[in-house]
Formats: C-alpha cells, sequence, structure tokens
C-alpha cells in the first residue's frame, strides 16, 4: 500500500507533531487556597477540624439511626443515605486540599483530575436528588397522613434511593466523556483547590464552546429537574400548613421539614452559583465551592441533630448505652 504524501508547511507542526503537542500534558498545577505558608497551616488545622467533625457528626448520626428502632421510617432511611453521601462529598476534595496545604508543589495527575470530577458530580448528583426526594417524603406526610405509610411504602423508598444514586453516576458518566474529549497543550495551572469541570476549560487548546453548553445545558436540567420537585412540593406543604387552625399544629408541622429547608437552601444556594457563573478563580469561586463541598457536609448533621426533637433523643439513648 502506497502511503498518502506528506506535506510540510513552513511555520506549521507536522500532525504528529500536533497531536503530541496535546499528549505532553501529563498532571496540572493546583494554586490552592494560599501561597502564604502561615496561611497554609492556619487553614490546614482549620480545614481538619472540619473534616474530622464532618466524618464524626456523619458516622454518628448513622449509628443513631442505625441503632435506634424509632428511627427506622423513610425520613430517617433518606436522611441516614444523606449522611453517607456527606461523608463520601467530603472524602472526595478534603484529603487532597489537607495534603496540598502541607505540599510546596501542589499537582495532581490528568487521570486522578478526571477521576475527582467524576466523583464531584457524582456525589453533589446524588445529594440534588436525595434532597428532592426527601421533599417528596415531607410533602407525604404533611399533606397525606393518613396515607403516609401507604405511599412511602419501603419498596417505593429504595426504589427512590437507587434511582438516586443511578442516574447521578450516569450524569458524571457524561460530564467525564466531555472533559476526556478535552485537549490540554501548554498551560496546566488550574487556578482552583480542587478539579472542578469549570476551571479546566480555560485551559483547553480545542474547541469549548460545545462542551459548554452541554455542561451548562445538564447542570440545568439535573438542577431544575431537582429543584422543581422541591419547590412544588414547599408549594403544597406551606398551603397545608397554613390551613391548620392551631398555632401549636402549625409549629409542628413546620419543625419536621424546617432542617431540610435549611439543608436544600444551602446545597442549591452554592452549587447553583459555582456552577452557573462563568469561571474565574476568583475568591467567590473558591468560597462558592468550599460552601457545597466542606461547609455544607459539617452542617447538614448539625442542623438535623439540632433542629429534630427526636435525633436529639435518640443521641443522648445511644451516648448513654455506649458510654
Amino acid at each position: 500500500m502506497i502511503s498518502p504524501p506528506f506535506y510540510f508547511i513552513p511555520g506549521k507542526s507536522p500532525p504528529q507533531m500536533a497531536w503530541r503537542n496535546h499528549s505532553i500534558i501529563t498532571e496540572f498545577i493546583l494554586t490552592g487556597l494560599s501561597d502564604d505558608p502561615h496561611i497554609q497551616a492556619l487553614l490546614f488545622v482549620l480545614f481538619l477540624g472540619i473534616y474530622l467533625l464532618t466524618v464524626m457528626g456523619n458516622l454518628m448520626l448513622l449509628l443513631v439511626i442505625r441503632t435506634d428502632s424509632r428511627l427506622h421510617t423513610p425520613m430517617y432511611f433518606f436522611l441516614s443515605n444523606l449522611s453517607f453521601l456527606d461523608l463520601c462529598f467530603s472524602s472526595v476534595t478534603m484529603p487532597k486540599l489537607l495534603k496540598d496545604l502541607l505540599s510546596e508543589k501542589k499537582t495532581i495527575s490528568v487521570e486522578g483530575c478526571l477521576t475527582q470530577v467524576f466523583f464531584v458530580f457524582f456525589s453533589s448528583g446524588t445529594e440534588a436528588f436525595l434532597l428532592s426526594v426527601m421533599a417528596y417524603d415531607r410533602y407525604a406526610a404533611i399533606c397525606h397522613p393518613l396515607l403516609y405509610g401507604q405511599v412511602m411504602s419501603s419498596q417505593l423508598c429504595v426504589g427512590l434511593v437507587l434511582a438516586s444514586w443511578g442516574l447521578a453516576s450516569l450524569n458524571a458518566f457524561v460530564i467525564v466523556l466531555l472533559a476526556i474529549n478535552l485537549d490540554f497543550c501548554e498551560a496546566q495551572t488550574i487556578h482552583h483547590y480542587t478539579c472542578e469541570l469549570p476551571a479546566l476549560f480555560p485551559l483547553s487548546c480545542s474547541d469549548i464552546s460545545i462542551t459548554t453548553n452541554i455542561l451548562l445545558c445538564s447542570t440545568l436540567l439535573h438542577g431544575l429537574g431537582t429543584f422543581l420537585p422541591i419547590f412544588f412540593s414547599y408549594a403544597r406543604i406551606i398551603s397545608t400548613i397554613l390551613h391548620i387552625s392551631s398555632t401549636s399544629g402549625r409549629s409542628k408541622a413546620f419543625s419536621t421539614c424546617s432542617s431540610h429547608l435549611i439543608a436544600v437552601i444551602l446545597f442549591f444556594g452554592s452549587g447553583f452559583l459555582c456552577y452557573l457563573m462563568p469561571p474565574s478563580g476568583s475568591s467567590l469561586d473558591l468560597l462558592l465551592s468550599l460552601q457545597y463541598s466542606a461547609v455544607t457536609p459539617l452542617l447538614n448533621p448539625l442542623i438535623y441533630s439540632l433542629k429534630n426533637v427526636e435525633v436529639k433523643a435518640a443521641v443522648r439513648r445511644t451516648l448513654g448505652k455506649y458510654l
């Protein structure tokens, strides 16, 4: 077989050389949160404390729900999945952040970066689905209390949780396929403390318009697909609560969903802003990312423990049993 002729144009790289240029990048450099060693040391202590408290708080909530039979209800089944997910979500970024705060050179391999992108989207996507499912659970409990046991059957609860994990993993897989198809030539500095897909776009030497549009559509579809059920559930919940005649009844009904509402505001507020705003590497970008990847997993067990009478009573019973 005769090979096709090869023409070399002066000033242009041959195709083979151009292809090799796309393969030069094997790792990325993360700018992190600060270059000052003293500030890095303070941040290490701060985020180590946050991570340890996150792990202990969510493990405690899992243990309490597991051991206390009074909490074996659909609401706490979903809450236990949320606690497990918060453990995973925090562990995707925090150990790497802590390691980099003690390192002079903050690098991550391309494969490690793409793996982190997958698990960030998988964890955050599953949490969005779970918060939506928990809103439906509160709607069923408050608006249809007599039918609650039939509506929220164990089979339905397990199916909703499995669907949440499955749909989030599918969405994360599509997002990673987009990232794999990006070409990285010379720039390798990510202006972030972790690998987030929007932060990779400025480093790509390929056309990212299609990828950006697909990511935007995916974020809007996923975000609105999980937020709208929450919105309509709470619209019905608020309408039902306002029709309750007694003040104590309204207060009790609202207290059963206030913890979930706070968790929704914390997660969706920072998440939407982080992925709908153009990436800039600014302090606001970093703060929003830290809000939903580090602070929210820490606050969720505190919110559900401090504002929930049943959980507080179960914590006291569990501590009394083991101490």
